[in-house]
């Protein structure tokens, strides 16, 4: 972590050590307390004629200890919340002693701040109902009057730098709203901002940071902090995720707490110290005190939870256990404190969906905090790691199709099956008949994996709203066969011939005689991960007939089956014009050395190019997980039907 970056200040006329970055994680205790000895700042109430209210309106405004007329200072602008005026941060907060206790440490830059009053009309007081219409839009109305009047009117009374470097604004709650509103939309203004807990008037992400290009140049630093407890917190929530897609750099910063004091002061504390100094953009994600609980995580469970560099806080009540583990590829001992808890924080987690299984006294369990998903041959529990090139699997404000679970008796299986079925958006309004794509899973899961772990409702949601991916049917079917007797499901050649027998005498019937489908090979696809893979590779090559389409993620023919005499090849090479010329679209594709399907994969293709078989190769950073499949979905389903 590169946060104890040491230089001469000389700017302002000061000279002395400071740090580039805050040491600390949060507030010391008593830091808001009046400290004996020590050089204090000074506090006036000022008055400015306001053009945009049509009255003379009032602010505090803070200068630092030791202020000097013939030196100019940065400013930072700090709004109060919706019940407050000029005077709530003095009333609650002590901001005054906060700086004075930092510059006697030596970790402010000096600066002027200024606590307006953010209700712009003429009677600005926080008296009846303060909900009312008027006085929610006179926060809007603040942003003129910030701009056109109050700012003019310091530069001019007080020894200001009045560049876009050298002002900052920020505010709690309501006023938290206003700073990422008049801060993000006005960057040739504002170089620095902050909200703190901010409230439902901040704009949505897309309007607050409309082009992430611009505001990656302009923005010093950006900080968002909320208390836990918060029920606001949604609101910083969405647009810290809206940045971390978008890759704009800013500090996310939870701590305990709610919608108090408690945490405004914190971060009035943490972040006027990065003010108006170099800052170190690698390091933000090391300032928070608090992870954000993973999305998979069950309704209001806290943990486990997601710090910003992607290290994983594990927090388990288990007082009776005698040891706990969490095993998440790597096992990490918990360790148990006073009241029962186990807990660990982990390495930092690579992207996207993990399974896990907590171990408590030897025994593997699903975390009851978390979500549980079929995978691994079992119930386990599941954690989705975010990272910024998720943006294609994440809801967003489109026209959302649905998943159906259709049961069906299969003649072929004789027994009850179940299906999976992705419709698009507006196939109950419409008399359309739609092409169909029929996406089988790897080993260890089920017909759930592709709807659940894959995503693949929001995906193709997304995609047929950006007009990316024709409107389709996705089929998602169990291939899960034992052959007589059991064994290990779907890899070996009985159990292909099954699974190759249910496709084409159950599933496809049933879902064009419950369906609005296209029937010819033209209008469908098969496609399959790892297991699904060689299901695809074995039913899709012998019925090419069948499907215009094929996808292979992360498979490929047994590394041992290198001959062409093996009866996998020796079908392929007695086909290959068939193949080549039924198959528009035979699309392999893998994550890179780290998936365990590589080489296998380089050695079928190296043979598919020996015969003369035409396919098109995609590979994507990953090993053999989640990620990697989503986006091969992604990408697959964006070459279909066209």
């Amino acid at each position: 972590m590169k946060h104890l970056l040491y230089f001469s200040f000389t700017l302002f006329g000061l000279v002395g050590g400071l740090h580039a970055q805050p040491t600390d994680k949060e507030m010391p205790k008593s830091f808001d307390q009046v400290r004996t000895g020590i050089a204090t700042g000074k506090l006036d109430t000022v008055k400015y004629e306001s053009k945009t209210v049509g009255s003379t309106r009032k602010a505090l405004i803070y200068t630092p200890p030791n202020f000097n007329k013939k030196t100019k200072y940065p400013v930072l602008y700090l709004l109060h919340g919706i019940g407050g005026d000029e005077k709530e941060w003095l009333k609650g907060g002590n901001p005054q002693v906060i700086l004075d206790n930092l510059y006697a440490d030596g970790k402010l830059a000096p600066m002027i701040v200024v606590m307006p009053n953010g209700r712009a009309m003429k009677d600005d007081r926080a008296v009846g109902n303060i909900f009312d219409k008027d006085k929610v839009e006179a926060f809007a109305t603040f942003e003129k009057d910030l701009l056109n009047d109050l700012i003019p009117f310091v530069e001019k009374k007080y020894p200001t730098l009045t560049d876009r470097e050298h002002r900052a604004i920020a505010g709690l709650s309501m006023g938290g709203g206003q700073s990422l509103n008049f801060g993000l939309g006005n960057l040739d203004k504002f170089a620095w901002v902050g909200g703190f807990s901010s409230a439902p008037n901040t704009k949505v992400p897309q309007e607050l940071v409309p082009n992430p290009e611009d505001a990656k140049q302009k923005l010093k630093l950006l900080w968002i902090s909320c208390g836990d407890a918060d029920g606001l917190i949604t609101f910083s929530k969405r647009t810290h995720d809206y940045l971390y897609q978008n890759s704009v750099p800013h500090i996310y910063y939870l701590e305990a707490g709610g919608h108090d004091f408690k945490v405004w002061k914190n971060g009035l504390f943490m972040f006027s110290q990065f003010l108006f100094k170099p800052v170190d953009t690698a390091s933000f994600p090391s300032y928070s005190v608090l992870g954000t609980p993973a999305a998979t995580n069950i309704r209001n469970g806290k943990y486990p939870q997601i710090l910003p560099d992607n290290r994983v806080v594990f927090k388990v009540k288990a007082p009776q256990a005698q040891k706990v583990q969490i095993d998440l590829g790597k096992k990490y001992d918990m360790v148990k404190d006073t009241a029962g808890f186990w807990n660990v924080t982990t390495d930092v987690i690579s992207r996207g969906f993990h399974y896990y299984s907590l171990i408590i006294d030897g025994v593997a369990l699903a975390d009851p905090a978390s979500e549980s998903f079929y995978g691994m041959g079992r119930m386990a529990s599941g954690i989705e790691i975010p990272y910024e090139g998720s943006g294609f699997y994440t809801l967003k404000d489109v026209p959302h199709g649905d998943i159906r679970i259709k049961k069906y008796f299969s003649k072929a299986s004789n027994a009850w099956r179940e299906m999976y079925v992705y419709a698009p958006p507006g196939y109950d309004k419409s008399s359309e008949k739609y092409p169909v794509m029929y996406l089988l899973h790897g080993g260890g899961e089920d017909q759930r994996g592709w709807a659940t772990q894959g995503r693949t409702d929001v995906i193709l949601d997304n995609l047929i709203a950006e007009n990316k991916a024709k409107p389709m049917l996705i089929v998602m079917v169990d291939g899960n066969f034992y052959g007589n007797g059991g064994g290990v499901a779907g890899f070996g050649m009985q159990q292909l011939n099954q699974f190759e027998n249910e496709l084409k005498n159950a599933v496809i019937p049933f879902v064009e005689a419950n369906f609005r489908t296209l029937t010819d090979a033209k209008n469908r696809a098969l496609a399959g991960l790892s297991m699904g893979g060689l299901q695809t590779l074995h039913a899709g090559v012998r019925n090419s007939d069948m499907f215009g389409y094929l996808g292979v993620f992360s498979s490929g023919w047994w590394a041992n089956n290198t001959k062409l005499s093996d009866p996998q090849y020796e079908f392929m090479q007695a086909n290959k014009d068939k193949i080549n010329a039924n198959i528009k679209q035979f699309w392999i594709s893998q994550g890179g050395k780290e998936d365990i399907a590589h080489a296998n994969c380089q050695i079928m293709m190296k043979k598919f190019d020996d015969m003369g078989i035409k396919y098109q190769y995609s590979e994507y950073a990953g090993g053999h997980t989640w990620p990697v499949w989503r986006h091969d979905l992604f990408g697959f389903s964006q070459l279909l039907f066209k």
